[in-house]
């Protein structure tokens, strides 16, 4: 006889304590699954991804605290021999969605999955394979066939920020970036967007589900 294959070896990371509860009992019905931890911030997140031995950790984008999921997911698989990551969230988004996948997130899942996707994600993330939420897949195909008039990563950062209610000058302290790459960003998305106005922009990139508010 074979021995059976060891388990997939989770880490829960939300800053919910009932989401986790609820993580923790619908993955514990799986025979392969093994929960090592759940965790309520991005940091503790990054510690123990590097501390224990861990396959997939399934990570929210928001917290909390001052770590944002996708910057958790980027010093997590950083790391040589780092556990896959799996994003579950409720942004759907093109900001959350390029931030996680540029991260180096295996995967993307909306927490209003059903628990039998769920399990497939995970085992399809253990197994170093992309899961994608159908309705990500979707918008990230959506992408490609439109590339000249999609927003960049960088735009949508922007755009985000200036959603959250940031000055142009908050914008680049935030960033990292000069006040006058701030203004050509806001250009080229006034342009792709076809508006004139930052209250503008802002409407048409959370109608077209590309920012939030």
């Amino acid at each position: 006889m074979t021995a059976p294959d060891p388990p997939v070896r989770l880490l829960l990371a939300d800053d919910h304590p009932v989401v986790r509860a609820g993580l923790r009992a619908v993955l514990e019905t799986e025979e392969d699954f093994e929960i090592v931890a759940d965790v309520p911030t991005a940091e503790q997140a990054v510690g123990l991804a590097a501390r224990l031995d861990v396959d997939v950790v399934l990570m929210d984008l928001q917290f909390g605290g001052r770590m944002l999921g996708s910057q958790a997911t980027a010093a997590i698989t950083a790391a040589p021999g780092a556990p896959r990551v799996l994003v579950l969230t409720t942004y759907d988004t093109d900001a959350d969605i390029l931030a996680a996948i540029e991260a180096g997130a295996t995967g993307y899942l909306l927490k209003d999955a059903p628990p039998e996707e769920l399990a497939a994600a995970v085992r399809t993330a253990a197994a170093g394979k992309s899961a994608l939420a159908p309705t990500v897949a979707l918008r990230l195909m959506d992408r490609m066939r439109t590339p000249a008039t999609a927003l960049s990563r960088r735009e949508t950062e922007v755009l985000q920020l200036v959603a959250d209610g940031l000055s142009n000058a908050a914008v680049s302290k935030q960033l990292f970036l000069s006040q006058a790459t701030v203004k050509s960003h806001l250009v080229h998305i006034y342009s792709k967007l076809g508006v004139d106005s930052r209250t503008s922009a802002v409407a048409a990139a959370t109608a077209q589900g590309l920012i939030r508010r």
